[in-house]
């Protein structure tokens, strides 16, 4: 018996040496793959932003084929400084609509003179599409009180009309509506909204609109700057205007037709812009671009927590429209010189 057990020795320690190798080599394999055995099944919420990642870059690869040279940061995901640049794709609305289902909000909008015309069809496309299924103040400011027709309206749903002289430039009621805001955001949307948004009357909402738009400081890029270079961005440039921005600053180029935030921002914001319109009021100047100039200029250096892409504001007039896959908020085409006057 201890002969044959002197005989089987080799063999024996031959199999071990075999299943060592093997040990190891499984052991191996485990230690190089195992991101791979163990990688989490992807979501819904994963694989739409893979999609995006997908259309955003098409987009970009379209507009350097379309232009060779074109500025691409506005159809990037997030700014330089990490703010969320908000396209389709970029949010599941049914994760926010249910985070904000206590959310009051409100919707601010200037309809004085010939431009009264165009509320009824604001508010209707509103009810539409603007926050739907959520509380909203609608607070609008007119000269017109007694011709304004409201709209069927869902519940939780108000309508403020609210008195305002009418300036005789159309400049000045642009410029206007900082002054009401400051008062307003003060004295009394503090105490009846959580967020603020501020909107033309000269637009329709097309698609949906909702909360994923909300934030702290939020803005909207430019849609006939939104492929522009820095330079050709159109900021006040004399030193003299307190909406002034020296060249090679700035980000984006914002229009003032789309804006909001918390109640407190929004004062700050127009608090900031009123005070620019008064002292180049005191120079006996005006900003280039009026109340939109000097929202660029607080926005340069007070960066919106969220950016809109030109989803949220567009013409359809305007090139370039075919990277634009949902045109949520429109302009409506009109004679600019017979509604001014």
């Amino acid at each position: 018996m201890h002969g044959n057990w002197k005989n089987m020795l080799p063999l024996r320690s031959y199999f071990i040496g075999i299943l060592v190798v093997f040990m190891l080599f499984i052991m191996g394999f485990c230690i190089k793959y195992i991101d791979l055995m163990f990688q989490p099944k992807p979501t819904d919420c994963s694989l739409k932003a893979v999609e995006k990642s997908i259309e955003l870059a098409h987009c970009e690869r379209k507009l350097l084929i379309n232009t060779g040279n074109g500025r691409k940061m506005a159809l990037n995901v997030l700014t330089p400084w990490l703010a969320p640049i908000i396209w389709d794709g970029t949010f599941d609305i049914n994760i926010l609509d249910n985070q904000h289902n206590s959310t009051r909000i409100g919707l601010f909008v200037f309809a004085v003179k010939k431009y009264i015309r165009f509320l009824l069809p604001f508010l209707e496309s509103a009810e539409r599409y603007f926050m739907v299924g959520h509380n909203v103040t609608y607070y609008v400011f007119t000269d017109k009180v007694n011709e304004v027709v409201k709209p069927k309206m869902a519940d939780g749903r108000i309508l403020q009309l609210h008195d305002v002289v009418a300036d005789e430039r159309w400049q000045d009621v642009s410029m206007r509506r900082m002054e009401i805001l400051t008062v307003f955001t003060k004295e009394h949307m503090a105490n009846e909204i959580d967020y603020l948004v501020c909107a033309d009357v000269d637009m329709v909402f097309n698609d949906h609109v909702g909360v994923e738009i909300l934030g702290d400081l939020v803005a909207t890029i430019h849609p006939v700057f939104f492929l522009s270079e820095k330079g050709a961005f159109p900021y006040e440039r004399r030193p003299i205007s307190t909406a002034y921005i020296p060249h090679g600053h700035g980000d984006f180029y914002y229009m003032a037709a789309l804006y909001g935030g918390k109640v407190d921002e929004i004062y700050k914001l127009s608090m900031a812009c009123r005070k620019g319109i008064v002292e180049d009021k005191k120079k006996n100047i005006e900003a280039v671009w009026q109340e939109e100039s000097h929202l660029n200029r607080y926005l340069v250096y007070n960066k919106p927590t969220k950016v809109l892409s030109p989803e949220y504001l567009w013409d359809t007039n305007l090139p370039n429209g075919e990277l634009i896959k949902k045109k949520r908020f429109l302009a409506v085409h009109k004679n600019h010189k017979e509604v001014r006057n």
